[in-house]
């Protein structure tokens, strides 16, 4: 596996690729999730042509793609994200332009692609920690409680680093009132 970095995605033959890729990785959450972690497809393509998102992509030996994910400094680039959060939270860090944000990791389910989500979260950790930034990610209930996604990053990045500082950024609660018929 090799990882290639790349700023824009203008070949619709990719685009299209990367987002059958993208779309099955994904799909399923939306009836598992109360908030949109799809992107709609207009969104991505924006997201592919935005010179602003650094777009990683695992390619195997042959060069074709098996895994890809979304990274930026530049947070006004993000669909889905409050850049305000992040400047009030750490303003020194915003301003520095030293907070990194995963959009998604994406990975085809073939055992040629086991190690690439592993290598993309490694690439993207190596950016950051160059720099001294952290990086922000999210994830749905879901994918933590079944998937057990923020100990195994958490788990990947300690490993990486050597000292891995963990926190939840924070959280959101969906509630549904019902209401038993009138009697």
């Amino acid at each position: 596996m090799v990882i290639k970095v790349v700023e824009q995605i203008n070949d619709d033959e990719l685009i299209e690729s990367a987002w059958k890729m993208y779309e099955e990785s994904f799909r399923g959450l939306n009836a598992l999730a109360v908030q949109r972690h799809l992107m709609y497809r207009n969104e991505f393509d924006e997201v592919m042509r935005d010179g602003r998102v650094q777009k990683y992509l695992s390619l195997d030996d042959e060069g074709n793609m098996c895994g890809m994910s979304t990274y930026t400094n530049d947070l006004d680039a993000m669909p889905l994200i409050s850049p305000q959060y992040f400047e009030r939270r750490w303003p020194e860090l915003y301003a520095q332009r030293k907070i990194w944000y995963c959009g998604f990791v994406a990975v085809l389910p073939t055992p040629a692609a086991r190690s690439s989500f592993a290598d993309l979260v490694e690439a993207m950790y190596l950016l950051a920690a160059a720099q001294n930034g952290i990086i922000g990610l999210d994830f749905c209930q879901h994918n933590d409680e079944a998937r057990k996604m923020s100990r195994v990053i958490r788990l990947m990045l300690h490993r990486l680093s050597g000292n891995c500082d963990a926190s939840m950024m924070d959280a959101q609660q969906f509630w549904i009132y019902q209401f038993p018929q009138a009697a």
